[in-house]
């Protein structure tokens, strides 16, 4: 070996960092991925739609085995694993749906997304609300749950953020208030 050869500078010590690659853009469903933080509604939403379900299955259960009792067709019998499918079908969907269900608030405006075949995003600008009510019906009061409807001018752009405990609800909608006033007093 030659004076030259045995004389290399020593190797950097451990592998070079990848070059970061940017991700794919966000979806138009899924907009500012970095600054928002999204807000789960409760979980306990999930009980309260699975009683509304249990109650309409009910009736509609035993009005099919009335009717199978009555005439003793089998046609009733298809009716009812029919009926009891599309309930096993129907709670399967309500669980993923309200974990679908989730707000943002920004400076300027609300997000509200839900959906699960129909995904939808409302941004409600502040500035246009023109009240916020909180309601709350005897399941959800049962569950300790409430729901803010926001309406707007436009009747079709009104949302709503449901499974919210009563203090986040009674919170939210003093805030929307407050932030609307101020908005709408820049018109």
């Amino acid at each position: 070996m030659s004076a030259a050869e045995s004389h290399q500078p020593p190797a950097a010590p451990g592998p070079l960092p990848a070059p970061s690659v940017p991700g794919p853009p966000p979806g138009p469903l899924e907009p500012w991925p970095e600054t928002v933080r999204w807000q789960p509604i409760s979980r306990d939403l999930i009980w309260v739609e699975l009683l509304r379900l249990a109650a309409v299955l009910g009736v509609v259960g035993l009005g099919v085995v009335i009717g199978w009792i009555l005439s003793g067709h089998w046609l009733f019998g298809l009716g009812l694993a029919v009926v009891l499918l599309l309930g096993v079908g129907r709670a399967v969907s309500i669980v993923r749906a309200v974990r679908a269900w989730g707000y943002a608030e920004r400076q300027e405006d609300l997000l509200v997304r839900h959906g699960l075949l129909v995904r939808r995003l409302s941004i409600v600008p502040y500035a246009r609300m023109q009240f916020v009510d909180v309601s709350a019906g005897p399941l959800e009061r049962a569950f300790d749950l409430a729901t803010v409807q926001l309406h707007t001018a436009a009747a079709a752009s009104d949302a709503r953020v449901p499974g919210l405990r009563p203090a986040e609800a009674s919170r939210l909608r003093d805030r929307l208030t407050a932030l609307g006033e101020d908005r709408a007093e820049g018109l």
